[in-house]
């Protein structure tokens, strides 16, 4: 169970714990101040398409500069200056080429979500069922010639939440699991390889590689399941604390929703 694993299961374990009990008519009532973007779609606007081009082209130029360089570093800070170096070079040129034109986007989602209303704009990927679909309607106000201006105040309160994951790995209990489960895997990593290199046939590799398979498992369950426990408990506690119909990942808020990961943070510390 990787932490990618852990962190799906702590989401829809949520989402289904306080939405279950409601009917899809209820749903639909209650948060018809929901809308949603498909953010692939305007990904797919020449203007972004492009961007990725320029960005794509500068990789590759910084790549080759990038391999000449490490090649003639003489130690591991060297190569540590040198990735650095051009790591922040890539950054800045993704920030002036992509950065304006991520900030129209948001600036256009708030302009539309204010229109229509909206309190919440989730990705169209998490959606199943419900909600305003207003990728049209932000693509055109994105494309448009006029300036569009920056939102003028806070969203409305939102039944909707959302958790940083994150952040939530920056709890030292998880990082504490995390490290272990790191140390684990690698120790156990060099012995399976070791076994591996002296099999003598295809059928005892497979037979190697399904032990190591099932001891990190194994580990994975002893050391994190715990965590996954609580994690879901506590997101579920702060919801209905807040009186929240869903909870779902920050990294799927486009607009809006109301953050608990302060609070689900210090449910984990207690």
């Amino acid at each position: 169970m990787t932490m990618m694993k852990i962190r799906s299961a702590i989401l829809c374990a949520t989402a289904l714990l306080l939405a279950t009990s409601l009917a899809p008519g209820a749903i639909a009532a209650d948060i018809g101040d929901v809308g949603f973007v498909d953010q692939a779609d305007i990904a797919n606007l020449p203007v972004f398409v492009n961007a990725n081009r320029q960005l794509a082209a500068y990789k590759q130029q910084l790549d080759a500069q990038y391999n000449a360089q490490v090649k003639r570093a003489t130690n591991d800070a060297d190569k540590q200056r040198i990735t650095l170096q051009f790591q922040t070079q890539l950054s800045d040129k993704q920030h002036e080429i992509a950065g304006p034109l991520f900030q129209r986007a948001n600036f256009a989602v708030a302009a539309v979500s204010a229109t229509r209303n909206l309190s919440v704009v989730v990705d169209k990927r998490i959606v199943i069922y419900g909600g305003q679909d207003i990728t049209k309607d932000v693509e055109a106000v994105f494309s448009g010639p006029q300036a569009i201006a920056a939102p003028s105040g806070s969203p409305p309160p939102s039944e909707i939440g959302f958790v940083d994951q994150n952040a939530l790995d920056g709890v030292p209990k998880v990082q504490t699991a995390n490290s272990e489960m790191g140390q684990y895997e690698s120790t156990q990593r060099q012995i399976y390889a070791a076994r591996l290199a002296q099999a003598k046939s295809p059928g005892d590799k497979q037979q190697i590689l399904a032990e190591y398979n099932k001891l990190i498992a194994d580990k994975q369950n002893q050391l994190l399941k715990p965590l996954v426990d609580q994690t879901k408990s506590a997101t579920a506690d702060v919801a209905r604390a807040k009186s929240l119909l869903l909870v779902v990942d920050r990294a799927d808020i486009v607009y809006g929703g109301t953050d608990i990961t302060s609070d689900v943070q210090n449910e984990l510390a207690k």
